[in-house]
């Protein structure tokens, strides 16, 4: 089995937390993985996408070819847009709806979420308010992570296990709320 990933969104948003996350399930099963990060910027509002790649067999590249990815989940709808290239057409394109509007000239929001829409697996959710509604306000990138988790290959558990295990030093209340995070996000993708 193998996962080809691409975790898009901007400086600050969690992508390399999601990341993270999932490697550490990855590597409890004992799963290889490569990944490859890009940041546009070295401070927050800055382009940070990186190549994630998961197998049950060796790994020969950490990149991702055009059309070649299982997944874009992204944490910023524009940043959604930017890499939809590199998704396969059986793929599954995840977006958080609320913009970092770091630009500008910020395109349309309802022309992101139509083009978003198009693509025959999606899924389009407002992260941000859903973590502000389980009272995990930062947990915005674990709502998304969340309503990726039945398109991964991961069991629940095992990504509730990668929590804890990346949280446990920051206390049981960081542990807690980003457990709350991912339970909305799984309850979203419903």
């Amino acid at each position: 089995m193998k996962q080809d990933i691409i975790l898009a969104g901007v400086g600050g948003q969690g992508i390399l937390t999601i990341a993270t996350i999932i490697g550490t399930a990855a590597i409890q099963r004992g799963w290889y993985l490569k990944q490859a990060e890009v940041h546009g910027m070295s401070q927050r509002g800055g382009d940070v996408q990186s190549h994630f790649r998961l197998s049950d067999t060796p790994i020969h590249s950490d990149l991702i070819a055009l059309g070649k990815a299982d997944m874009i989940l992204s944490v910023e709808p524009m940043e959604a847009l930017r890499y939809m290239p590199y998704l396969d057409e059986n793929g599954w394109l995840i977006a958080n709806k609320t913009p970092f509007i770091n630009i500008p000239n910020y395109p349309d929001v309802e022309a992101i979420y139509a083009e978003i829409r198009k693509i025959r697996n999606h899924i389009l959710i407002d992260a941000d308010a859903l973590a502000k509604e389980v009272k995990a306000s930062r947990g915005m990138n674990i709502v998304m992570l969340g309503s990726a988790i039945s398109h991964l290959g991961f069991s629940v558990e095992e990504i509730e296990q990668a929590i804890k295990t990346i949280f446990a030093r920051k206390g049981e209340a960081i542990v807690e709320a980003n457990l709350r995070a991912l339970r909305a996000g799984i309850e979203n993708d419903k």
